[in-house]
Parts: C-alpha cells; structure tokens; sequence
C-alpha cells in the first residue's frame, strides 16, 4: 500500500491499477477522465459538476432526487431577502433538533470521530469558523475575527492566525454558547437585507485568512454559510445514528 498526502498527482496516468478500497480525502479530481474502470460499491460525497456516468450527466439527477429526500434542500437556494431569511429559520428549526438529538448521549460520545470523520463537537467548532470566515470577516470586514475554539477545514494550510486546536476537548455547552453568538451575527444581517445590500460587493480585508482578500457578493458569502449549515448538520445526522448503535 502506497500514501499519498499533499502529493501533486496532476497529469499522473494509472494503467491496469488497482484502488480496491482506496480512500480519498480532500482529493481535487476535476477533469479525471476513466475508461473501462469498474466502479462497484463505490461511495461518493461532495460537490459534483458536470459529472458524466455512460454519456449521462448524472448530477441533475442526483440533485433532484435530494431535493425529494429532503424538502426544505431547495429552500437553500434563496434568490432573494425573503428567501434568505426563510432558509435561514430553516436552519436554526433543524439544528435545534439535531443538538436535541446529540443531548441524548454521553457527552465524551460528542467527541468521538465516525469513519475518520468530525467528531460532533468539532462540526458545530467548524461552523464557527465558517461564520467567523464568511460573515464576520468578508461582510462585515473584520480582518482576524477568529475564535480560538474555530476549527478550519482539514486541508486548509496551516495560516498565521487562525487557530486550528485538534487537541481541544470544549464541553458542548461551551461551543454552544459559541454558537448562538455566531448564529445571532448572521441572524442580524439576513434581517437586515434589502436587494440592494444582497448583491453589493463587500470591501476587501488586509491579513492573511480565509476567505483571501478580495471583493465578494454578500449574496456569495451567505449562500456559503448556508450550504455549510446544510450540509455538516447531515454529516452530523448520520454520525449521531452511528453513535447511537454504539
């Protein structure tokens, strides 16, 4: 067995190879192009685009059939301060209901990782970071508005800064607190959104930090937030059922 960890592989061809259960984390595979492969219980997740399977592109099918499964999915596509503000009562109806369900176990149980991935914890410690990235930083101009307790995402080089403490152990409570902080922020600028301020482009901020420093649509930096909320509450869903067989 071979491991590649921030190995270049651009260009690299793979010839009769066999990657019977391989794993790829954080891998960028736009434009990989396979032929003759057999692709068998095979599990994917993450953002797809143009994704052609047998001359189909499967990923309007595979988003339709999301937005099936899930209702209130589409409703984070908001196009407007209405739609904004309703995806957004989405999300904190949701969350109250997850945190409800994490309540129900032992606490070091919310510090355990499932298949390698964030412990519960420490998905609430990056939606922190996300908020602190994408709204206290890009819309509202703060160049370093990190919280010590943020978690960035795993393949982010390591930025003068910005915390990353795989280490800390906060209490669900603590990050909690963190939270509804982080949540109010964002609470405050979607009811204060007009059309105009959703499609006005917000002034770069000097550091270094994520997002780079650069002029964004507000529209932008909430759609992220809300994909951000959207998505890891799922991660957090089917992490908890795994716990609770535990």
């Amino acid at each position: 067995m071979t491991d590649f960890a921030h190995a270049d592989l651009r260009g690299a061809t793979f010839d009769y190879t066999d990657l019977t259960g391989a794993r790829f984390r954080e891998a960028n595979l736009t434009g990989v192009v396979m032929r003759g492969v057999e692709l068998v219980d095979v599990d994917i997740d993450g953002y797809l685009e143009n994704l052609v399977v047998n001359g189909v592109d499967v990923v309007p099918l595979v988003n339709a059939e999301l937005d099936r499964r899930y209702p209130d999915r589409a409703r984070m596509r908001p196009t407007d301060p209405a739609g904004f503000r309703e995806a957004w009562d989405i999300v904190e109806r949701l969350w109250d209901g997850t945190v409800e369900r994490a309540r129900r176990l032992p606490a070091e149980r919310l510090h355990e990782s499932v298949d390698g991935e964030w412990s519960f914890i420490e998905t609430l410690r990056h939606l922190v970071n996300a908020t602190d990235c994408w709204v206290r930083r890009a819309v509202e101009g703060d160049p370093a508005p990190w919280h010590p307790l943020g978690l960035p995402w795993d393949g982010m080089p390591d930025t003068p800064g910005m915390p990353r403490d795989r280490a800390a152990r906060p209490s669900l409570d603590t990050v909690l607190d963190i939270r509804r902080d982080r949540m109010g922020t964002v609470r405050r600028i979607i009811e204060g959104l007009t059309d105009e301020s959703l499609d006005r482009l917000t002034e770069p901020v000097e550091g270094p930090g994520w997002p780079p420093a650069d002029s964004y649509p507000v529209r932008k930096c909430l759609s992220v937030v809300l994909n951000e909320e959207w998505e890891h509450r799922l991660f957090a869903e089917r992490d908890l059922a795994v716990l609770e067989s535990r």
